[in-house]
């Protein structure tokens, strides 16, 4: 049950490092108990690091307010993505007095704010690049009438320019969406970007494939979707598909983490590739129903060498998540062949060893397409042997503080998300319960959190 309640919906993820960055935020400010009721600040969302308030109030008008490149910016007019976003915080702003016509006949007031200049400071402001774990996301908006200016060292920091001087206190703010269980078409997997963008989330966990389906298709294994979505041609993500959605994150400074989890969840993944999953037994005759990715065929490790090869072309992000989670042994454990394997490697009846043995050898594969990897906690709990950019993903409910900490005492970074399953709403004010979440509650082993 808690299996399948795993990805039923959404999930909200922010990561803690280890090593100790240079950062300006400073947590013993950090309340352990925060106050509810009215912000002193208003409604400004995300609540900025330094924000200065004024009584004095100027007014934005359709009729005279513009958004320009500052004459000292690094960017111009040549920047599709600032480009793109002036015009679309535009139509956020006065699509609806221009709609209503309000804005034909008015005139620039002496309150009216005029223009907005965006100023990006670096040499290179990354505005052809894709965004990292390591982007720069600060910036500083300064509102003085009749011109506000908008100063960020990178591309980054000006689409999140908008609540006065601001900068993450977390590099990967993200939010997972499972379109394996629940198909979801294209035009929600965009509406849920443009809102993570408006909240300043800056990473898409996609949780493409799992056991019900497999909408992915893959220009090397076709017959993956083919066979394993729940429709081969209405529910499946093509290639230009998973382009458009990456770029139109990118747009709005979103990184896109797919995952493909194996060797548990890939019963979808078995209708189209033969003898991928592990068959199981019935006594001493198979049953008809299969497990896991069988580990012990080199068959296995051919196609998974294939495919993330593939994957590694396809998804631009430095990182993709292999999941490694909620591996049944059972069926392995029925399997003559599996048990002979066992034997041979001298695993005795320690599943978990042969587990491992998958893992590693995965893990070594998509090393070669040169991604780094994030995996479930599962995987380090098991003892795999992880490289010491490995990213490890925090999601079981109990003992959380004390698996943060041993994942941080050995080095690695990680990424909780323990606090804020979404699918899990009761009655009530359940946004109370995540405000009060503190992804720095452990003892000991981490230093400052990340700047983005």
């Amino acid at each position: 049950m808690f299996a399948t309640l795993k990805f039923a919906a959404l999930l909200l993820a922010v990561v803690v490092c280890w090593a100790t960055q240079d950062y300006d935020y400073n947590d013993t400010e950090i309340d352990e108990e925060p106050t509810l009721g009215d912000s002193q600040y208003g409604s400004l969302w995300p609540l900025p690091q330094k924000v200065q308030i004024s009584t004095v109030v100027f007014k934005l008008s359709g009729a005279s307010f513009h958004i320009f490149d500052a004459k000292e910016s690094s960017c111009g007019a040549s920047c599709r993505l600032l480009q793109n976003a002036y015009r679309r915080y535009d139509e956020y702003i006065f699509t609806s007095s221009r709609k209503q016509g309000q804005n034909k006949s008015k005139k620039a007031l002496a309150c009216d704010m005029s223009e907005l200049q965006v100023w990006i400071t670096s040499a290179d402001s990354e505005c052809d690049s894709y965004p990292s774990v390591t982007s720069d996301e600060s910036y500083k908006l300064s509102v003085d009438s009749p011109v506000a200016v908008l100063k960020a060292p990178k591309v980054w920091g000006a689409l999140r320019g908008r609540d006065i001087h601001d900068f993450p206190r977390f590099a990967h703010r993200g939010l997972l969406l499972d379109t394996s269980r629940h198909f979801l078409p294209i035009k929600v997997i965009l509406a849920n970007l443009e809102a993570m963008a408006w909240n300043k989330f800056n990473v898409f966990h996609w949780h493409i494939v799992d056991d019900p389906s497999f909408p992915y298709l893959s220009r090397t294994f076709p017959q993956l979707s083919q066979h394993g979505a729940y429709h081969p041609y209405t529910h499946v993500y093509t290639p230009s598909d998973v382009k458009m959605i990456i770029e139109f994150a990118r747009l709005r400074g979103i990184r896109v983490i797919p995952e493909f989890d194996t060797p548990g969840h890939t019963q979808s993944w078995g209708k189209g590739q033969k003898d991928l999953l592990t068959p199981c037994y019935s006594g001493a005759s198979p049953s008809g129903s299969f497990g896991p990715v069988n580990p012990t065929l080199n068959t296995t490790y051919d196609f998974m060498s294939m495919f993330f090869k593939e994957v590694s072309t396809v998804f631009p992000d430095a990182y993709v998540h292999l999941g490694g989670d909620e591996v049944d042994f059972s069926c392995w454990k029925s399997n003559p062949d599996i048990q002979k394997f066992m034997e041979q490697q001298g695993f005795e009846t320690d599943y978990s060893k042969l587990e491992s043995f998958y893992i590693q050898r995965l893990l070594d594969i998509v090393t070669t397409t040169n991604k780094g990897y994030m995996i479930w906690q599962e995987v380090f709990d098991n003892g795999v042997k992880l490289k010491s950019d490995t990213v490890v993903h925090v999601w079981m409910g109990n003992k959380v503080e004390e698996e943060l900490q041993k994942v941080t005492k050995a080095g690695f970074t990680t990424i909780l998300s323990a606090p804020w399953y979404l699918d899990y709403i009761s009655y009530g004010q359940d946004w109370q319960k995540y405000y009060r979440a503190e992804p720095l509650s452990f003892k000991g082993h981490f230093g400052l959190p990340r700047q983005g």
